[in-house]
């Protein structure tokens, strides 16, 4: 028996990193899982060859997370495809780095569309189907970021902040309903995007961090599980900070 026996994910931008991790590990508990990313390419196939092997269904939807329309058809096809939606995690994301008098306009509005809006418009789409079902579990991916400010990510930061409160505002609208909404914080998680990073650099991170190491993303997997689960049943509202102590 696994915890997400019977349920349907949808995970946004799942086909590498953290949102392949969280796919995994729900298949892993019994969930079957779709997800979206902005091209089903190689990768993305790859993703959905090792959730099938775990014996569940899988599928990847090509579809723009940050346009209002993409979404909500994308949202459609996935229930006419898997019959509900039970877990929805919002974690497509990317960052368009620069100090706030140099930042561009463009530079803003990528960020917070694809980080920000892209959550709004998933959570508009599903909450019509999770409010009939009077069940779900929403899951925005903020980050360290979000809580703390971080410079030169003036966009990335204040869109992770909006991630925070978005699952604030959705769990005391929705808690009637019987769905619940959180948040997940990372902290400094080795990744191909820290990985890039000078040595020197990730040495001083490393430093800061109380636990002295960087986290994993079965780290953030194993969070996204707990709140996905009956285990967290009681838990809305609220931001799991997994960032091995850096920021508390």
């Amino acid at each position: 028996m696994g915890l997400l026996d019977g349920k349907v994910a949808v995970i946004t931008g799942a086909a590498r990193g953290i949102g392949k991790a969280i796919a995994l590990k729900y298949a892993s508990e019994g969930a079957d899982v779709a997800f979206t990313d902005l091209v089903i390419n190689e990768a993305a196939e790859e993703t959905i060859r090792e959730i099938e092997a775990f014996g569940h269904k899988c599928k990847g939807y090509a579809s723009n997370a940050a346009n209002f329309d993409e979404t909500h058809a994308v949202v459609e096809q996935i229930l006419a495809d898997f019959g509900r939606i039970d877990i929805l995690v919002n974690n497509a994301g990317i960052t368009k780095d620069g100090l706030v008098l140099r930042m561009t306009e463009q530079q803003w509005d990528a960020v917070i569309a694809v980080n920000l809006k892209s959550a709004f418009n998933f959570i508009h789409a599903v909450l019509p189907s999770m409010a009939r079902s009077k069940s779900g579990s929403i899951i925005n991916m903020a980050s360290i970021a979000g809580q703390m400010g971080n410079p030169g990510q003036i966009n990335y930061a204040s869109s992770k902040a909006g991630m925070i409160a978005m699952a604030k505002s959705v769990a005391k609208e929705m808690g009637s309903r019987g769905i619940r909404a959180n948040a997940i914080a990372p902290g400094f998680i080795i990744s191909d995007m820290t990985n890039a990073l000078p040595e020197a650099v990730r040495d001083e991170y490393i430093k800061s961090i109380p636990l002295r190491r960087g986290g994993s993303v079965e780290d953030i997997a194993n969070a996204a599980l707990f709140l996905a689960s009956d285990m967290a049943s009681y838990i809305t509202g609220q931001v799991i900070a997994v960032n091995g102590g850096l920021y508390c």
